[in-house]
Formats: structure tokens, sequence, C-alpha cells
């Protein structure tokens, strides 16, 4: 069988523990029997960031920003007994988090829906569109333990050499915790092109969630931006594709979330969307099933990952030589959204075909009553199950009868 042409590179990012193991057989037995693609491969496990002393996450960013796409496999973001465990030189930060800063780009996560995968939330009926700002806050910021009584201040000095201002903080009784953080204005315009491009391009209407009764400069800003680029790049556009933008409180939010049927983008600033993301992914069903985009301002350069974790106790397990039942789906959907977008990019049809029909191939199977045990178990207790190997044999068999 031809194999059919990717005309420009993907760069392949690998991961870390059982998602690696199941990232080489997609790879393998799912993508290069089907496609001749140049893979700009980068090895992002904990060890290898380790030897470069993390250079190698830095490199893999700029590949995308060179290449424009990129396939992520999940990693380790390594905690105190994580660096124990690999002996690591230093807890290295979040390589998702770098390469969000490198590209400046936005999260966009959505649920994959399976009709016999029973939602937590019934009445979600349509997909619910996260978008997650990749850029500071609490993931940038600068937060230590306060061990004695003080004062606390924050003092900023202008670059222009005008007087600086002091904002008193706290005045710290006895000890307790304490954080700065921040973020720019240039990076928040860039979250909010991305998500008015991305409700258009899904015809979704968009709603900004922010605290900014609490605060008020700090969120108020999110809140001003959003509408000043709203009203001057895109209310005419969203008029004639009748859609809406609306900014509403998060806890306002979160309930109509849960009243509605789905069918919308939600941005939310870094860490709510952090936490919202996994709240839809179970509302649906899994976090298995959640696939993950990040996606420049313009649109013109994307990761692709899956939305979950390393998934060490299955890892334990398979080290052990025993048989796991992990769900591959989310990572073959970090292959194919980056695929689709190659081919969005290439202007190469049948690239975006194939990366279609992988998708609906791991749908139907799952809907034909083919699945791992994660899957199972939301089903019913006397749903059969398949083991990792055993799904992904399926996944493949299923593939190459596809044609």
């Amino acid at each position: 069988m031809a194999k059919i042409k990717v005309r420009n590179p993907i760069v392949e990012i690998d991961g870390d523990e059982m998602t690696r193991i199941i990232w080489k057989f997609i790879k393998e037995k799912l993508v290069l029997p089907y496609l001749d693609v140049d893979l700009k491969y980068f090895d992002l496990s904990i060890q290898n960031r380790d030897a470069t002393d993390d250079k190698i996450t830095i490199e893999a960013g700029e590949a995308i920003k060179k290449y424009g796409v990129g396939v992520k496999c999940a990693t380790i973001t390594p905690d105190e007994a994580r660096v124990k465990e690999f002996n690591l030189k230093k807890m290295w930060k979040s390589p998702n988090g770098t390469i969000r800063n490198i590209l400046d780009g936005t999260v966009f996560r959505e649920p994959i829906i399976c009709k016999n995968v029973p939602r937590l939330v019934p009445g979600w009926t349509q997909p619910i569109v996260i978008g997650r700002h990749a850029f500071g806050d609490q993931y940038r910021a600068t937060d230590f333990v306060v061990k004695t009584p003080g004062t606390l201040t924050m003092v900023f000095t202008p670059a222009d050499g005008s007087a600086p201002t002091t904002h008193e903080v706290f005045d710290f009784p006895a000890g307790g915790v304490a954080m700065g953080m921040y973020n720019l204005d240039e990076s928040i315009r860039g979250f909010a092109r991305a998500c008015f491009n991305y409700g258009l391009q899904r015809n979704y209407p968009v709603y900004l969630s922010t605290k900014n009764t609490i605060l008020k400069a700090y969120d108020g800003r999110f809140k001003d931006i959003f509408q000043e680029i709203f009203d001057a790049e895109f209310a005419n556009l969203y008029a004639k594709a009748k859609l809406t933008y609306e900014h509403r409180l998060i806890d306002d939010m979160v309930a109509m979330a849960l009243k509605w049927p789905g069918g919308f983008l939600w941005a939310c600033k870094n860490y709510d969307g952090d936490v919202q993301s996994d709240i839809v992914a179970q509302g649906f069903g899994s976090l298995g099933l959640m696939t993950s985009v990040l996606l420049t301002p313009k649109g013109d350069m994307i990761e692709a990952e899956a939305a979950h974790g390393t998934v060490t106790r299955h890892y334990r397990l398979w080290q052990q030589g025993k048989e796991t039942s992990t769900n591959p789906i989310a990572s073959i959907f970090a292959w194919t959204r980056g695929l689709a977008y190659r081919a969005k990019f290439d202007g190469t049809p049948d690239v975006a075909a194939f990366a279609e029909k992988l998708e609906k191939v791991c749908i139907e199977t799952v809907e034909a009553g083919f699945m791992t045990k994660d899957l199972a178990s939301l089903i019913s207790n006397t749903q059969p199950w398949l083991t990792t190997n055993q799904f992904l044999d399926k996944l493949d068999e299923r593939l190459r009868a596809a044609g």
C-alpha cells in the first residue's frame, strides 16, 4: 500500500513511563505504516531532561516554532519524590509550561465523546472546549515561606528611572506563606485572539470567566483586554457568524456550565483552566478521553498532546511484567490533531482524511464494545475489557480494515 506523503516535518516529543510505551506502539503501528512523514525527534524523558539540564525541552519548543507542528507524549513534572527516585540534579520545571511559554500559546482541551460511555453530567450533549491561558499567574510565581513576624511589601521600579511605587501586602504577626505573581498585557491579548479565532473556527460562542470582583486590577485587566480585542477585531465577525462573547464571574460560569448542554468555548486563566479542564473531562466520562492542543494567537503553530499524565501506577505493573489496561486514545488523538493541523497548513487533504479516519476508528471501536478497563468500569460491572496490547491490536486491526 502506498504511503500518504506528509509534506513538511512534524516535531515528535517523547515522554515518560506508561505513556512512553504506548506512544511507541502508536507511532510504529498506527502512524508510520500509513504515512511518509519526517519526524524531528526529541526525547523529553525525565532522565534526558536531567542529563541535558533541560536544554532538550527548550530545543523541542524552538523546533515547533521552526516547523509549526508538534506532537507530544505525556511527561513527568518532578516533585520531591521524583527528584529522589531519579536522582535528579534539581526539580525541573514542567516541560509543558516551558513549551507553552516559548510558543506563547493557548491550550484548548476538548472531550472525545463516545456514545456508550456514560457522562457524569448527563445534560452535556455537546463538547465544552476549555481555552486555558498558558502564561504566568501561579505557574511562574515567586512563592516562599515566611518564618518570622514582619512586613511584606511589593516594590515596582520603573525602567524609565521614575520613582518606584511600594505596596504593603501584609503585616505578618507570625509565620506563614506569601506569593507574588504577574502577567503581561501582550500575552493576555494573544490569549484573547486565540480564543476568539478558535471560537470562529468551531462556530462556538466564547465565555471568559474571572474573579474580577475580588482581583479588581489583576482579573479586571483580563476582562478589559478581552473586551477591547473583541470590540476592535472580532465583533463584526461574530455578528456575521451569529455568535456571542460574554464575560462572567467564575462562580456564575461554573453554575451555568453545569446547566447548559455544552457547545461553547470557556476561556479560563491559567490555574482555572487547569482545574476546569479536569472537571470537564470527568464530567464527560474520562480524562483518558480528552484532547489538548496548544495554539498560538495567529493559529500558525500548534502542539498536540494528551491531557493526562504518564499513568505511573500502570507503569509499575508493566515493570513487573504484568498486563495493564491503559487507555491510549488521548495519546492517539495527540497524533491525529497534530496531523490535522499539518494537513491544514500544508494543504494536504489526504493527510487530514487519514487523521479523521484514525479518530473515527478509535471512537467506533469503543462504541462497538472494545475498550480498556477504565471505560468499561464506567459502563457496567459486566462490561468486557481488553488489556493495553489487546486494545491497541484491535485498533490496528480495524484501521487496516478501514482501508
